[in-house]
């Protein structure tokens, strides 16, 4: 719970000061299991400061509203909303010197330095995975980790950093460490820096953990997205999942499912061909997670402005059997969820041997599609006809709670029309902000 939001939509509201410190404080006894006379105070201060930042303006102090809440976008839910609003912040960064940028809405960023590439990347952890922090911390690594190696690059090093709220157990912290160290100690990667904090300092009540792991890797043959080429092949990897399928066998009553996501057969995957004399024919390489193999095929056709054609034959044996089971039960579209698996683009004459490389790591790999000329877009071939394969709105709902949350939604392009609008504001800031500066020089 925030409290100072709630202070702030009370005084919004017009409710009187007495009556907000009290309910304010009551809220706090709750949730601290503190004295009366604590809560108290400390309701007053919280509104004491909320007063003090009312009427505040200019840039530094206001936004332009979207009107258009998180959720509701479904920002961070691997679907249309998500993929709109990241090319927002695309627009708002703007053309970079990067070798790869966030333009191209790949899984790491490049810089080239000393005569090699530096690819840095940063992966948040599941959200629903807060009690569970030990599978929050493995399962992020070993994300982040994917996103670099997808690159084309060896890890060198990670970094963490951790925001548990005020009434979370320190023991957290530590859980968290471990997970991300299983992962860096396995794969010779170390965790070298990090920060710890408290999510809104004193403002947030209750013990929800929050965090990232980000990862920074050398390369010298870059396989990002913008080099698949018509008449490529695609080649995935067997695929287990990671944070998504871990929470939805959580949450869904599955818990003996988790096991089969705690894998290094993806980072593996990827070392083993880094190493073969195949690797500098491989042209792009990504992980199967935005919106599952819906959302990266469509993402990957826009990038390379190539047409994808996906095989559906071939892709259901390369879901775990125990995953794919429990996603059928469920009836989760497995096609639609992020199942952490390998997609490599390359060539067709190099496609046995890749298969063949990423078999010696004792890891499945099968063709599931290839690369056509024609406008940018992704189409399954099922039963020998093409169908629409776009993202949706949101990734596949996996969860009970998100099956309600996916029950209801405004109008996508209005709300499409206010997060450009807002974006647009960012971007004239920025330059307001920046021709200051340089003004000052």
């Amino acid at each position: 719970m925030d409290v100072e939001e709630y202070a702030r939509r009370g005084i919004a509201e017009g409710t009187d000061e007495k009556t907000l410190q009290k309910n304010l404080a009551d809220h706090i006894v709750r949730m601290k299991n503190t004295s009366p006379s604590y809560a108290s105070a400390f309701a007053r201060a919280v509104i004491e400061e909320v007063k003090n930042t009312q009427g505040l303006s200019g840039d530094f102090f206001t936004f332009v509203p979207a009107g258009v809440r998180m959720g509701e976008f479904g920002v961070g839910s691997r679907g249309k909303g998500d993929f709109f609003a990241h090319r927002q912040i695309a627009r708002i960064i703007g053309k970079t010197s990067a070798s790869v940028g966030v333009d191209e809405m790949d899984d790491a960023g490049a810089v080239c330095a000393g005569g090699k590439y530096i690819i840095c990347t940063v992966d948040g952890m599941h959200s629903r995975l807060s009690d569970y922090p030990y599978l929050a911390g493995f399962h992020v690594t070993r994300a982040t980790l994917r996103d670099v190696y997808v690159m084309g690059a060896k890890p060198v090093m990670l970094f963490s950093d951790i925001h548990v709220a005020d009434d979370g157990d320190v023991a957290k912290i530590f859980d968290y460490t471990a997970g991300i160290t299983t992962v860096g100690e396995a794969m010779d990667v170390p965790l070298v820096t990090g920060s710890t904090l408290r999510i809104g300092g004193d403002m947030v009540l209750g013990s929800r953990l929050t965090g990232c792991v980000g990862a920074v890797g050398v390369a010298e043959h870059l396989t990002a997205r913008k080099s698949t080429q018509p008449g490529d092949v695609l080649l995935m990897t067997e695929g287990a999942g990671g944070g998504t399928i871990a929470t939805a066998a959580i949450y869904s009553g599955f818990p003996e499912v988790v096991e089969q996501t705690i894998n290094l057969n993806f980072l593996m995957a990827c070392e083993t061909l880094m190493k073969s004399g195949v690797f500098p024919q491989i042209h792009a390489m990504t992980d199967v997670t935005n919106g599952g193999l819906r959302g990266d095929a469509f993402e990957m056709a826009e990038t390379a402005g190539c047409r994808i054609l996906i095989d559906e034959s071939a892709i259901g044996s390369l879901v775990e059997p125990h995953v794919m089971a429990m996603l059928g039960k469920l009836q989760i579209d497995y096609l639609g969820v992020s199942l952490d698996a390998l997609l490599v683009v390359a060539p067709r004459e190099a496609a046995d041997e890749i298969c063949r490389v990423v078999r010696s790591a004792d890891v499945v790999m099968k063709q599931i599609g290839h690369v056509e000329k024609g406008k940018s877009e992704s189409v399954l071939v099922k039963d020998g006809k093409e169908h629409d394969f776009t993202p949706r709105f949101r990734e596949s709902a996996y969860t009970p709670v998100k099956k309600v949350a996916d029950t209801e939604m405004r109008d996508f392009e209005e709300m499409k029309e206010g997060v450009l609008r807002a974006s647009e504001a960012a971007i004239q800031k920025k330059e307001r902000v920046l021709k200051r500066l340089r003004g000052k020089k």
